[in-house]
């Protein structure tokens, strides 16, 4: 699998030429254009990942193929290009809906970035639809059988009918995204629209425009009258992600209209009543953050009137093999590759990691098993003893076998190949066995 398959329109050929070189070198499986026409006529939207284009070009401007883009594939990441350092103009790309804008000459590196983050959101998106596609089971959604993530489902059950907002917590990677989404869709709102916000990329100059939406002749740029976001999700959810980033200016803003439940968009004398639920996300504590005055506290107490907390990898390991497994199925399934068993030893490495990046980390990695590319991203378990990994692997093949044989003793020693008794005895050593009824020992 490619870093992301990305087309580069632009009309200069020599521009088309180092860009398919420098991005090529990189990873990116690269088209180039350099007529627009040509490029909209040919543009596969299930099979592209980002489009780049150039602001100012013959035949048809950036800003025209980003609206017809947008009309064949809204979800689609257009990244414009422009040499003249038009504020105006740039500000009405992403108005408009662009993903981002890069002014000419760019940095290549920054480029590369810019795509990685635009290349992740596109798979991202397409991966929530393929969930959507799933049977309705919440367990389908948030995998795993530990207490930590049975808690979590419990309380989605609980909260998707009760139409009051909801702050969701944990660290990056643990699936605040994927709760909200679920809070949405076994809800009463799921047939209304989900609008999700990161509220860390969106300029400051263009929030209040994003959010409530202006009228035309608001601002320069402004030729027509756009509706916000948030009038927009009307009858269902607006998530807003890394609620943290939002600059103290704009937080009493937002207070307003989630107390008011009412939008006043920029450069108009009336406001307009919104039906909506508000979800946000934090990779922060946002008590300590309000304590310490970089985040409203009236806004904080506001938002967590529901405080959903979502527990990091390392503190459900037991769920890590299912997941490994789930997202392996699917990566398999994607890509058309054979899928192998997971290994004793490597369920048991993959369960002594700390990561940092949780549930989003050990997709990217099972999804790079499958391509032949992960085993070498396991860091190595440094600063334990040999006598300590051996007891840790032999306590996780003994779990397994108990698991496999619904907690049968003997079966379970048949299947390890010692005596019974033997395994009996470190049964208790390792503490296996405890109040466990059987089929409730975690998988090695």
């Amino acid at each position: 699998m490619t870093r992301g398959k990305i087309v580069f329109i632009d009309d200069e050929p020599d521009l088309c030429a180092a860009a398919a070189d420098w991005l090529e070198a990189s990873g990116f499986s690269i088209e180039v254009f350099t007529d627009p026409l040509e490029a909209l006529q040919t543009i596969d939207a299930a099979k592209t990942e980002c489009v780049v284009s150039d602001m100012r070009m013959p035949r048809l401007s950036g800003l025209d193929l980003l609206s017809r883009l947008q009309h064949r594939d809204p979800e689609l990441p257009v990244v414009l290009l422009t040499g003249h350092g038009d504020v105006p103009l740039a500000v009405e790309a992403m108005q408009a809906g662009a993903y981002h804008f890069l002014e000419k000459p760019y940095d290549a590196e920054q480029l590369v970035s810019l795509l990685d983050n635009a290349v992740e959101r596109r798979r991202l998106k397409r991966e929530i639809e393929r969930l959507r596609d799933e049977p309705a089971d919440l367990e389908a959604r948030l995998i795993g059988t530990s207490p930590a993530i049975g808690q979590i489902r419990r309380s989605v059950q609980h909260l998707a009918e009760i139409d009051v907002d909801v702050l969701i917590t944990g660290e990056t990677g643990t699936g605040k995204e994927v709760v909200a989404r679920a809070l949405h869709d076994f809800g009463r709102r799921r047939s209304a629209p989900f609008v999700a916000i990161n509220c860390a990329a969106i300029p400051e100059a263009i929030f209040e425009s994003e959010f409530f939406g202006h009228e035309r002749g608001a601002f320069t740029g402004a030729a027509s009258s756009r509706q916000g976001r948030i009038a927009f999700a009307a009858g269902g959810t607006v998530f807003l992600d890394e609620i943290e980033s939002m600059p103290l200016g704009l937080q009493a803003k937002l207070l307003r209209v989630i107390q008011e439940r009412v939008v006043e968009p920029v450069g108009a004398n009336r406001q307009i009543p919104v039906d909506v639920r508000f979800i946000a996300a934090t990779k922060v504590d946002l008590r300590a953050e309000s304590e310490a005055g970089r985040f409203r506290s009236d806004l904080y107490f506001r938002l967590a009137t529901i405080d959903l907390p979502l527990p990091p990898l390392r503190e459900r390991v037991e769920d890590i093999p299912l997941l490994f497994a789930v997202f392996a199925r699917r990566a398999a399934e994607r890509h058309g590759l054979p899928l192998r068993e997971l290994s004793a030893q490597m369920s048991f490495e993959l369960q002594h990691q700390h990561w940092p990046g949780n549930v989003r980390e050990l997709k990217s990695l099972a999804e790079r098993t499958v391509i032949g590319f992960g085993v070498s991203a396991l860091a190595p378990l440094a600063r334990q003893s040999l006598p300590d990994l051996v007891a840790q692997f032999e306590a996780g093949m003994i779990a397994q076998a108990l698991e496999q044989t619904d907690g049968a003793t003997a079966d379970a020693a048949d299947l390890l190949g010692v005596p019974r008794r033997t395994l009996n005895e470190k049964i208790a050593r390792y503490g296996l066995r405890g109040d466990r009824s059987p089929g409730e020992f975690p998988p090695g």
